[in-house]
This record gives structure tokens, C-alpha cells and sequence, in this order.
């Protein structure tokens, strides 16, 4: 995402444990750094496009210099979630510093720095074709249910498929259990993916040949609208159109599905040869 960075808004407060601090205050900076995306501002030059950062910067000094507090970790709070309130925003770092803090040493500044994201809607698809295959899948949403910063909001049905390999499908492989999910998640791009990595791991996922037999495959296939050609992470994924695997829980899961830059799930899937019904379906 883009950012929108405004460094060093100074105001008196009256912040803090001790009763001096109440009674004479002291000034308090702030950061704040937006996520969002400046696509739109860049190409129609309209204000209404960005944030309007000489109005965010008096709303950061209304807190500042706003109702006590007994720590800047609440200040910084309430500034983050007044920055969320801008519709076109969502993340915000902020930090807060109070440089004349009550401190018995020689000392140059003392901050809190504070992340918050807007809920983003994510989609995963997941995979396992060693082990027990449904229990892996299974057990894998409930450890992402868990997790700080991810809801499972939902999940599709299980299909059933045939192991592919760079020279197509390969009936002698163990076969696949493919379905995919809807998180709602806090976590930026890069860290969800390196969360799906983390529980890779922890099912005993060993990253070797590409086409290679797994525990669990975990991909991140969406993330909101975001599009990335990132060499470290690219989105949407840059095969899922192409994998029935992957469209037909999904379509399953949301009738409405789309990928960004791609076109609708439906659409997508009905160029592909046909694919198995979920498991346990009927005919």
C-alpha cells in the first residue's frame, strides 16, 4: 500500500501518572504514517481522492491535547482510531513521543508506536495430499482461527483431485484434498503470507521440489483488491485462475467470488476442463 506520513504534530497536554503532569502539562509529538492506496489521487490530481492531511494533522493535535490520559499508549490508540475514521485509510502507524517526560535520567525522547489495520478480506487456498488429509486441512483453519489478527469468516467444500506435475495430472501421486477459505485479517500481505508459511511448517510442510508431495499447501490467493509483483509475493496469485482446484471451492464458497484484474470465478472456471464435485456431494 501507498503511505501518506506526517511527522512531528506538536501540542501541550496534560498527560501522565503524576499530579504535576496533570496540573502543568507538557508537549507531546506525534507520527502518523496512512496506508492507503494513492492510485486514484495520482491519476485524477483531485483531492477528494487522498487524505486531506492539514485536516488529519488538527484532528492528531485534538488528541493530543485532548481528555487525560494516564499513557501515551492510550493516546497513540485514540489517534490510530481516529485516523481509521478517513474511508480511504486503511492502516495507521502512530507515534506518540513525550520528550519531557518525568525520567531521574539524562535521556533524548520517550515514544509509543502503535499499528492498526482496517479488517481486509484475504483468500486462501489449501491443499494436503500425505497424511490425513481432511484432518490437516481441517486442523489448519482452526490454528488460523486462532491466531492474532485472523478470523476464518468462512469455508468451502472439500474437492477431491488428481496430483499435478510440470507434464500434467499424475494418476500413480498421492491425490489431492484442495478447498479454500475467507479470512478477515489485521495482518499486512507480507506477514499473512509468512503466517501461512509458519503453519506450513508446524504440519510438517518440507519446502523442496515445487511439484512435490505435501503435508499442507497453504496460498495466499487474494488480499482484498491489492495487486502485487512483488518477487517476494505476488497477488493476486499469479496461477489461481488457472487451477480448478482452487476456483471450484471457491465458486462453491461464493457464487459472487471474483479476482481482481481476472474476472468473475464463474467465468474463469467455466474456460477449464471439468472438475470433480466436492466430496461427499451428490451427483
Amino acid at each position: 500500500m501507498d503511505r501518506i506520513r506526517i511527522a512531528g504534530i506538536r501540542a501541550r497536554g496534560f498527560h501522565g501518572v503524576h499530579p504535576e503532569e496533570r496540573r502543568d502539562g507538557q508537549d507531546f509529538v506525534a507520527d502518523v504514517t496512512l496506508h492507503l492506496s494513492l492510485e486514484e489521487a495520482a491519476r485524477t490530481d483531485e483531492l477528494p481522492a487522498t487524505v486531506h492531511y492539514g485536516h488529519l494533522a488538527r484532528e492528531v493535535a485534538a488528541e493530543l491535547a485532548g481528555e487525560p490520559a494516564d499513557l501515551i499508549e492510550t493516546v497513540a490508540g485514540r489517534i490510530a482510531d481516529r485516523a481509521l475514521l478517513h474511508e480511504r485509510v486503511r492502516g495507521v502507524e502512530v507515534t506518540v513521543h513525550k520528550p519531557e517526560a518525568p525520567i531521574a535520567v539524562p535521556f533524548s525522547d520517550v515514544a509509543v508506536t502503535v499499528e492498526r489495520f482496517h479488517p481486509v478480506r484475504a483468500v486462501i487456498g489449501l491443499g494436503a495430499n500425505l497424511g490425513d488429509r481432511a484432518a490437516s486441512l481441517d486442523r489448519a483453519l482452526e490454528v488460523l482461527d486462532r491466531l492474532p489478527g485472523i478470523r476464518v469468516a468462512d469455508r468451502s467444500p472439500v474437492l477431491e483431485t488428481v496430483a499435478v506435475t510440470p507434464d500434467g495430472p499424475d494418476p500413480d501421486r498421492p491425490r489431492y484434498l484442495n478447498r479454500v477459505a475467507l479470512l478477515e485479517t489485521q495482518q499486512r500481505p507480507a506477514d499473512l503470507l509468512a503466517t501461512l508459511h509458519a503453519v506450513e511448517h508446524a504440519f510438517g510442510r518440507e519446502r523442496g521440489a515445487v511439484w512435490g508431495d505435501r503435508t499442507l499447501d497453504l496460498d495466499l490467493v487474494t488480499y482484498g483488491d491489492v495487486r502485487s509483483a512483488s518477487p517476494f509475493l505476488t497477488l493476486p496469485h499469479p496461477r489461481a485462475h488457472l487451477r480448478a482446484f482452487v476456483l471450484g471451492p471457491w465458486l462453491a464458497m461464493d457464487p459472487d467470488a471474483s479476482i481482481p484484474g481476472r474476472g468473475r470465478v464463474a467465468d474463469l472456471l467455466a474456460r477449464l476442463e471439468p472438475v470433480p464435485a466436492p466430496v461427499g456431494a451428490s451427483a
